[in-house]
């Protein structure tokens, strides 16, 4: 049994201190708001995420970080542009020098930095892990099967944390590929965008199949760029999140994609789903990453320029199908 602070109450991080609640440890929930912290408290429920389905009663949600930080394993489960203001905050509230466990899906816009760049520029050189994989929270709190990767620099960590996640029915996996699991579950985030889009134009199961495909050498060459191993990005942390993310009607980004494709604008996209799209802030810190690494990201371009300069998805579709014709895997992908 361990005592473990989750930070954030949205639905991942509501279904994931119910899990580690479940498999028997002690679980402070962090919520930025008093109201939300004593209506779980109250109802055993989260009224605002995942309404209807209960929280192990081993979850106490506290609004309080002082109680928070008092632990020294933390899952973070912020929205990844709130991680480093949050983060420098706690910093000046605790000696404490924590087992960080990132369940967030992005990337920085101001530094495009991924959250392991952002914890080592806050905290310094603290034990960092990241989690992720095909996992919508709406199942997991269910107890519906998946499996997902920990991915750590130090083998023994990954597996501390494989141990307090595994469950029956989430089946954990260890890595030692931090920046493959961080760079896989970013970006699929955007090609689910894309994926959305394109299902609102009807543009039938074929296109969208070579969207997502061509999606994933985006991902890969740029984890390659960056130092990923490929064959993570052929794994749970790649092709696994990046199927369950463009097809699911759980997906935000698939949702905020299809609100896009009807003609509705970014504002009114974001406003009907209530939530934090990732995909539509990634875009932003992708394109500046794409750029200082020299990779060319044409479905990340198309949907930046979609979302943020008025692009017709028309347009759209046919500068990506007019480009002009090379090999499906260039010399730089022959990863050798």
């Amino acid at each position: 049994m361990e005592n473990v602070s989750v930070f954030g109450a949205g639905s991942w991080g509501t279904a994931l201190a119910s899990l580690l609640g479940q498999n028997g440890h002690n679980v402070t929930l962090w919520c930025r708001r008093a109201d939300q912290a004593r209506a779980i408290n109250v109802t055993g429920e989260n009224p605002n995420y995942l309404r209807g389905h209960p929280i192990s009663s081993n979850v106490t949600a506290t609004n309080k970080i002082e109680e928070a930080v008092r632990s020294s394993l933390w899952v973070i489960a912020l929205p990844t542009q709130a991680i480093r203001g949050f983060l420098t905050d706690v910093a000046q509230m605790t000696s404490v020098r924590p087992y960080i466990c990132n369940v967030a899906k992005g990337i920085e816009i101001k530094s495009s930095s991924t959250v392991s760049g952002i914890v080592r520029d806050v905290m310094g050189d603290v034990s960092y892990s990241v989690l992720s994989g095909p996992s919508h929270a709406e199942e997991v709190i269910q107890d519906l099967p998946t499996a997902v990767v920990v991915a750590s620099l130090n083998c023994e960590v990954a597996e501390r944390w494989q141990a307090m996640f595994s469950r029956p029915n989430f089946r954990v996996y260890t890595s030692s590929d931090v920046m493959g699991v961080e760079i896989g579950g970013a970006v699929k985030n955007v090609i689910a965008i894309a994926a959305g889009i394109a299902k609102a134009m009807g543009l039938g199961d074929n296109a969208l199949a070579a969207l997502v495909s061509r999606g994933l050498a985006e991902i890969m060459r740029l984890g390659a760029k960056m130092g990923a191993n490929p064959l993570t990005l052929a794994g749970l942390a790649g092709v696994g999140d990046l199927i369950v993310t463009c097809f699911s009607a759980h997906s935000r980004n698939l949702r905020l994609g299809l609100a896009i494709g009807k003609g509705k604008s970014m504002a009114e996209a974001i406003s009907e789903l209530g939530q934090v799209a990732e995909g539509a802030y990634t875009v932003k810190a992708l394109k500046e990453m794409g750029r200082k690494v020299c990779e060319e990201l044409p479905i990340v371009d198309a949907v930046y320029d979609m979302l943020y300069n008025d692009l017709a998805p028309e347009e759209a579709l046919n500068t990506l199908l007019l480009r002009d014709l090379k090999p499906e895997l260039p010399p730089a992908m022959q990863w050798m």
